[in-house]
């Protein structure tokens, strides 16, 4: 699989070759973000941070919001690492602070040791100074402490000459339970399909930059068809997880689909189909995934309505059903909700909203029976969701929220607020909080 790669320096995505020469820049890294999500996991590397010169801190906060990112460059202590991964990052990648002493404090599979090697010796200090130590030994020494591993051949990065494939095999034995991430000359699709096959993932940045190797092909360069004609079959889902139906992709499909940001497919009768073209059943694409066997795909789309299927339902299994649906529905009702519905009192009485939610939200905190409790969470959710559709919040943004949540490895404590438990002082007559460190 490919991991595409963004550094950053001055406040720009820019790419250096031999990790000196600036060879290129490409601005803002939030529209590339936007784009390399859908491959999965992007490698956001701070350059500035890493050579102690600055901070592109407050951009990766905004990428970490708009895609899964592996953050590094400049993580030099338990607390820094502990900061990125509360932010949201996925996983941090540490260099030369991946050590026994820091790594035994963080979560292991969020943690990546960054390896960088000229003809298989790591090298550090910018890449200037020999350690004596092998790629394998250094790998020995961490792989029971870190989810994976980044090796860069610097003697390839940037130089768009091919990786060195003969290395791979031993790396990927010696990762153990961790994940290989191999950067440095991973030029063509073929460098992709090739490390797929031996366990490793590919990280690439100049490739992609200078139009040598296409998103699209990089993101299929894995997949092998069993087909006669040569498809992919592709369950296209909704943002929820939902699946809309069945569709077919081929190498043309996918690269219009990741360059337009939209659900593409290889018709079977037509060929090329954007889908929502004539409809106006559009989808805007957000995520690619390949199955475990690598002859499948999933793409990941929201869809506009009247849905996916040309029977002008949301699937083509028919309607969908719970949360999501009813969710979409409440939405539609902003607008359209008829005079004199319920739903529209709410919309329409905020006053009332309000008096509903805290009467329900009582209700169910009493509720002692599997059958009440289901019957207040439902009442619960129900006016909670049309307090979204009221402030226009789709159901998809407060799953961001709670992923992102879950992402956090420090924790509040979670206590009540003061004169909320059963006879408590109220807050007037309660002392302030002391502040969190």
């Amino acid at each position: 699989m490919i991991v595409p790669s963004i550094d950053l320096m001055d406040g720009q995505t820019v790419q250096l070759v031999g990790g000196k020469t600036r060879a290129l820049e490409a601005g803002d890294p939030r529209p590339i973000a936007s784009k390399f999500r859908l491959a999965g996991d992007i490698a956001v590397i701070d350059l500035d941070a890493a050579l102690g010169r600055g901070s592109n801190a407050h951009l990766i906060r905004d990428l970490v919001k708009l895609a899964r990112c592996r953050v590094g460059g400049g993580i030099r202590s338990v607390q820094a690492a502990l900061d990125w991964l509360d932010a949201g990052a996925a996983s941090v990648i540490l260099g030369t602070m991946a050590k026994p002493e820091i790594l035994q404090q963080l979560p292991r599979e969020r943690v990546i040791a960054a390896l960088d090697a000229v003809d298989g010796e790591v090298v550090v200090e910018g890449w200037t100074k020999g350690t004596g130590t092998t790629i394998i030994e250094r790998m020995h020494a961490l792989r029971d402490l870190v989810g994976g591993f980044l090796v860069t051949f610097v003697e390839r990065e940037g130089r768009l000459g091919g990786t060195n494939l003969d290395a791979v095999a031993a790396l990927v034995e010696a990762a153990g339970p961790a994940k290989l991430t191999i950067a440095g000359g991973v030029t063509t699709p073929e460098d992709i399909a090739a490390l797929d096959r031996l366990g490793a993932d590919a990280q690439v940045g100049m490739a992609l930059y200078t139009g040598r190797l296409d998103l699209g092909d990089a993101i299929a360069a894995p997949l092998v068809s069993d087909r006669p004609d040569g498809l992919f079959p592709t369950v296209v889902c909704d943002e929820h997880g939902v699946a809309l139906g069945l569709a077919y992709s081929d190498a043309e499909s996918l690269r219009t689909a990741v360059r337009l940001q939209k659900g593409v497919y290889h018709s079977r009768k037509r060929g090329l189909w954007i889908k929502g073209a004539s409809s106006g059943a559009e989808q805007t694409l957000l995520a690619i995934d390949l199955d475990c066997d690598r002859d499948a795909l999933r793409f990941t789309v929201q869809q506009t309505p009247p849905g996916f299927c040309h029977k002008d339902t949301h699937t083509c299994w028919g309607d969908a059903h719970g949360l999501p649906d009813l969710a979409r529905t409440l939405t539609a009702r902003v607008a359209d909700a008829p005079k004199g519905s319920y739903t529209r009192r709410l919309l329409d009485d905020p006053a009332l909203l309000r008096a509903k939610l805290l009467e329900e939200a009582g209700e169910l905190a009493d509720a002692d029976t599997p059958e009440h409790v289901a019957a207040e969470v439902a009442d619960v959710v129900y006016f909670a969701l049309v307090a979204m559709a009221r402030a226009g919040v789709p159901l998809s943004r407060v799953e961001a929220v709670l992923d992102a949540r879950a992402l956090k490895v420090r924790r509040r404590p979670g206590d009540a607020k003061p004169g909320a438990l059963p006879g408590a002082a109220g807050p007037s007559s309660s002392p302030a909080p002391s502040k969190e460190p």
